[in-house]
């Protein structure tokens, strides 16, 4: 065996010592194998991009603080699942579904759709969209894929079991849905407790699908304060500035059920499933913006008319230049600011109601 000059040791050892101390050792393993997502525009990071859609975010200014620029994704940087990617140890962001090959599959891809819900009608109005129900047969058309590459059934379920999986669904199943009553019946058949009763049951339907498909780190991710965004503001608020109250409490409704959801599935073999109180912190933010440097919180920082948010942000518009000062990007969705702090707190729980009954980064252990 070669011997090491005895000058070289004392210098490994400072490097050891200063990778260490800032963090910059060796590469380490993501802490799970994979990480798959199902979503909406909150998520969708270019599956929308080449179908028939008006819900698209392939172009400038969307993007604009990303290393890849407009990718489709429904933001000025980041996403909320780009932040919890980062926090999970994956070096690469997980690719969108529409655009992966099969060593992306195996650690994970990302299939949500923007303008999509549990509702197969959910967001019609803006053309072609991946309903859950479609991200779900595009899920299994992946498994199949990965029991192909991996060699049979055990051994793509004993991989799937290790994955943590996200699901954040509903936004639209409200805003495109049932808080449009010129366009759809939903308010008119249903009151917000039997609206949340019914779209809580065919979740779980879907839900059971990603289960028996091998899912078992599963994370439901919460629907925010959809009364609080620009639109709805610019819409339905008399100041501006306060949040319409009865699309906020319709979604309370259907948080507290989605609670229940989580410990009904969670008595299934195997099963960790958690619920991320999206609601909660996004109120959080709102109770206390300056803590996270946050100064705008009514208003997009990229749109046209009343609150930024009547009109959402157009090809190519000039968007405000202080991006981190702003909770929101456009009409409907946050800045890159505001997914981080959500991100973070969804990985690592800040406060015991931020998560139920496990943060993320607690999941990826189990």
């Amino acid at each position: 065996m070669e011997r090491v000059s005895p000058w070289v040791a004392p210098w490994l050892v400072v490097v050891v010592l200063v990778a260490a101390a800032t963090g910059r050792s060796a590469r380490a393993d993501p802490q799970v194998p994979c990480y798959f997502v199902f979503g909406d525009s909150l998520v969708d990071n270019g599956n929308n991009n080449d179908i028939a859609s008006l819900a698209r975010a392939n172009y400038p200014p969307y993007g604009i603080d990303f290393p890849g620029g407009a990718t489709g994704r429904f933001s000025n940087g980041l996403t909320t699942v780009d932040a919890i990617s980062r926090l999970l140890g994956f070096d690469d962001y997980i690719p969108a579904y529409a655009g992966a090959n099969n060593d992306q599959l195996l650690s994970g891809v990302n299939f949500a759709s923007a303008a999509a819900g549990i509702r197969d009608e959910t967001g019609q109005q803006l053309g072609q969209r991946i309903s859950l129900g479609g991200q779900l047969q595009n899920y299994q058309a992946a498994v199949q894929q990965l029991v192909s590459i991996l060699g049979d059934e055990d051994s793509a379920a004993n991989h799937l079991s290790q994955c943590i999986f996200t699901v954040g669904m509903g936004s639209n199943d409200y805003l495109n849905n049932y808080f449009m009553p010129a366009v759809y019946s939903t308010s008119r058949q249903y009151t917000p407790e039997q609206y949340a009763d019914v779209l809580v049951s065919q979740y779980t339907q879907q839900l059971r699908v990603l289960y028996n498909n091998g899912a078992r780190k599963v994370a439901l991710m919460g629907v925010g304060q959809v009364g609080c965004s620009p639109n709805e503001l610019a819409q339905q608020s008399s100041d501006g500035v306060t949040c319409v109250a009865r699309i906020n409490g319709a979604i309370e409704i259907f948080n507290q059920k989605l609670v229940e959801l989580v410990d009904q599935f969670n008595t299934l073999p195997g099963a960790h499933f958690t619920y991320i109180n999206a609601y909660g912190i996004f109120q959080d933010i709102l109770r206390s913006p300056g803590a996270n440097g946050l100064t705008v919180l009514n208003k997009g920082c990229c749109g046209v008319g009343r609150n930024n948010g009547q009109v959402t942000c157009l090809p190519f518009q000039t968007p405000c230049a202080n991006r981190n000062e702003y909770l929101f990007w456009d009409a409907f969705h946050p800045t890159e600011a505001a997914n981080i702090l959500v991100g973070r707190r969804a990985y690592s729980a800040a406060d015991p109601s931020d998560v139920h009954p496990v943060d993320l980064q607690t999941l990826a252990r189990l």
